[in-house]
């Protein structure tokens, strides 16, 4: 077999310990999603820097920006699934050629998406109740993360595309060195001239002084970066995911017909999920300035607990996705069982590390003391519900590998909206209750997502969805 086919890591190989073969997979996104994390805390930290505004102005069309991109992530969830049972199946060159697809089908949206995340890009802060200080400011931010959108999700496809063959490493070296560009980025953009001393020596460092624009800038720079540098690697790396631009891009229909059919649940789950944290960010901003800076910094903190969750997850899809292409339906229950546990066992080491040193964490993004009082009562709640968070991870992406994704959708309809955003809207708006009941209810959402999905899963229906005719 040519290296073009031969696989980097055969995650069906049995003489290897599921243990190994999970931690082989998990350990570069956990470090990975450190960087990023890290990354994202300086982000936060340097805007949180200007004030409560700035952050905020950041913040608050997260939420209706991240349903717009969800078109494109759900089309990206259709191609991961189909790819990863290739690769189970040892099939190739239909891999490549959903590779080809995948690009062909991100640029088509992506166009019209950036058009869209532009023109709104006033309306949408505005909508969601922003104050005049944060109006200006985060149009500004909208405007230019509108530009973007395309290279963001060529990022997303080949990144998932490069874990759904097993590889992901790859992904992990490169957000390595794009978020160092990110970071110096932002501090050459956000801050004015300035002298900074360093053992006992001042030296002049040149700043833009372009605040927030500047953070927007510098993120944008680097997510074109890391676009291209993927696709150079794709296309020049001779591996069982090379592509060629000699090989056609077309798309097929009995491919696309498939993709669609996992893609659209995939697409409403992600508008169901954004369409409530719309609903919740609005109802936080009611609550003010204050508010949404403590929200979005007790947010980034717990994102630190995030990495085994978001790892452990990815490395479901994948191995349940390989497994089933392979029609190893018994090696997929032995590993989703592995990650469950395995993956709680780390959860449980960072709840406890965030809990504790709750403050000390919130303080590194912000100087204000109210927000910091805050945001510490609030990351102390989020600790403690993140292990079934991880659960429902590791549940989700195993539905969604076997091509399940219509009752990954339902269940998150229900909890999102049946207990997230109507549970938030009561408690502020009706019962007049403040930030800490709006993160109490989400803590709550989390536990009954967690096991709406375990049930789900331990149906075994998943097995039914699995066996269903594939493309040809």
């Amino acid at each position: 077999m040519s290296k073009k086919n031969t696989p980097t890591l055969d995650l069906l190989d049995e003489r290897r310990k599921p243990l190994h073969t999970i931690l082989m997979l998990v350990w570069p996104v956990v470090l990975e999603q450190m960087l990023v994390t890290l990354v994202q805390s300086v982000d936060t930290a340097m805007v949180g820097s200007l004030g409560a505004s700035a952050t905020a102005s950041v913040s608050i069309s997260m939420a209706p920006m991240f349903m717009i991109n969800g078109i494109m992530m759900a089309f990206g969830t259709g191609f991961t699934v189909l790819i990863a049972r290739s690769v189970g199946a040892r099939e190739y060159d239909r891999a490549r050629s959903l590779i080809r697809q995948s690009l062909t089908t991100i640029m088509l949206m992506g166009i019209p998406i950036a058009l869209l995340c532009y023109s709104l890009s006033y309306h949408i802060p505005l909508w969601m109740g922003a104050e005049s200080d944060v109006l200006k400011l985060a149009t500004t931010y909208n405007k230019i993360m509108a530009i973007g959108v395309i290279f963001r999700g060529v990022t997303m496809t080949l990144t998932a595309v490069y874990r759904g063959f097993g590889d992901t490493k790859t992904p992990m070296f490169i957000n390595m060195g794009v978020n160092a560009v990110n970071v110096c980025g932002n501090y050459l953009l956000i801050y004015a001239p300035h002298d900074v001393t360093l053992f006992g020596n001042t030296f002049h460092v040149w700043g833009a002084g372009w605040g927030v624009a500047g953070a927007a800038a510098a993120s944008i720079g680097s997510i074109i970066l890391g676009a291209m540098l993927l696709l150079i690697i794709t296309l020049k790396r001779p591996s069982p995911m090379q592509i060629s631009f000699h090989e056609s891009f077309r798309l097929q229909k009995a491919d696309i017909d498939e993709v669609v059919r996992i893609s659209l649940p995939a697409m409403f789950e992600r508008f169901t999920m954004s369409g409530a944290s719309i609903i919740i960010s609005s109802t936080v901003a009611s609550l003010g300035t204050v508010a949404i800076a403590s929200n979005s910094i007790a947010s980034t903190g717990e994102s630190f607990c995030y990495m085994p969750a978001f790892a452990f997850g990815t490395a479901a899809t994948t191995l349940m996705g390989q497994c089933l292409g392979a029609g190893r339906t018994d090696l997929a229950e032995k590993y989703i069982h592995e990650c469950n546990k395995i993956g709680s066992t780390m959860m449980g080491i960072f709840c406890t590390i965030l809990f504790i040193f709750s403050r000390q964490v919130v303080s590194l993004f912000t100087p204000d003391p109210q927000v910091i009082e805050i945001a510490a009562g609030l990351l102390k709640i989020l600790a403690v519900i993140e292990i079934p968070y991880l659960i429902a991870l590791v549940h989700s992406g195993a539905l969604r590998a076997a091509g399940d994704t219509k009752t990954v959708f339902i269940i998150t309809a229900v909890s999102m909206w049946g207990v997230r955003a109507l549970g938030a809207t009561i408690c502020v708006r009706l019962l007049g209750m403040g930030i800490y009941s709006v993160v109490t209810c989400m803590c709550t959402e989390n536990v009954v997502r967690m096991l709406l999905f375990a049930r789900r899963y331990h149906q075994n229906k998943w097995k039914e969805a699995a066996n269903k005719p594939k493309a040809a």
